[in-house]
């Protein structure tokens, strides 16, 4: 399944800015860019290097990672888990938007992360592989990750699992505090903190597949972030220590575009330029 990137440069930049509480007038005067020149540094293409990297510096970003984004040059490549895990990907308005389900090969044992704005591909791969879906964990409540819910619940089961912090937008749900662990089958789903674009987001990192994952919501997509809404440098902060902190070959599974790896956001994320030791001097 080829899923393109969830954000433009344009998106990028524009969430830096709003996270960083900067009028652009205030950006102008931080990145030394006039303010009629703003507009054109933003689309990236066709202007001088040096004015990227005033504009990227003065919103923190990485300004290499910015221009390989304009030029179409970064693309995340990913072998998904051979076994045990499947990805949805469904459309909710004007946007897709992705779902997971995750079991243990040996006992049948299912968890779905989200459930998407259709959760058909869910229930079917559920029924396809005979599995019992144990858990229904949210990685927040925004109405296009949980408007199957209800459906969902209703075609296979499963308990619900939630931040304790979004735990009131949902009846029913069995609220948790992030660093808790728990059991499917042979495997286990370690939660964390990436709160921020929601109150209660989560990350749950899934321990025992062939491969590390990590299913992260809208706290990273491949290339980007989801939108912060608040504490924008705590949140990013989180994202380091909660995702960015697993093996390199974690495989990332966000709340919208493709599959990435810890590696990949490393070396090509703009919102996190302290890891990439070498900026390009030129176009």
């Amino acid at each position: 399944m080829s899923i393109p990137l969830e954000d433009t440069v344009t998106d990028i930049i524009g969430k830096a800015q709003r996270g960083l509480g900067l009028s652009d007038a205030d950006l102008a005067a931080k990145s030394g860019i006039a303010v009629g020149d703003l507009e054109a540094v933003k689309q990236v293409r066709g202007v001088p290097f040096d004015q990227v990297t005033k504009l990227a510096k003065a919103l923190e970003l990485g300004p290499r990672s910015l221009v390989a984004l304009a030029e179409g040059k970064y693309q995340p490549a990913v072998t998904a888990p051979k076994t045990g895990f499947f990805q949805a990907n469904t459309t909710y308005g004007d946007m897709t938007v992705n779902a997971y389900l995750v079991w243990d090969t040996a006992t049948g044992l299912a968890a779905a992360f989200d459930t998407g704005a259709d959760a058909t591909p869910l229930v079917d791969e559920i029924k396809k592989h005979g599995l019992t879906l144990q858990d229904i964990y949210l990685t927040h409540t925004h109405i296009d990750h949980v408007t199957e819910l209800d459906r969902l619940c209703e075609k296979v089961g499963g308990s619900i699992g939630i931040h304790v912090n979004e735990a009131e937008a949902l009846d029913g749900a069995a609220s948790f505090k992030p660093g808790v662990t728990f059991s499917l089958g042979k495997l286990h789903v370690e939660t964390r903190d990436t709160s921020g674009h929601s109150a209660g987001g989560t990350t749950y990192h899934i321990h025992g597949l062939d491969a590390p994952l990590a299913i992260v919501g809208d706290a990273l997509f491949a290339g980007s972030v989801g939108g912060i809404r608040a504490d924008y440098k705590v949140a990013l902060q989180r994202i380091r220590d909660n995702i960015l902190s697993g093996q390199d070959n974690t495989i990332l599974a966000p709340g919208h575009g493709p599959l990435t790896t810890v590696i990949q956001e490393k070396t090509s994320n703009p919102f996190f330029p302290e890891f990439r030791q070498v900026e390009a001097k030129e176009i």
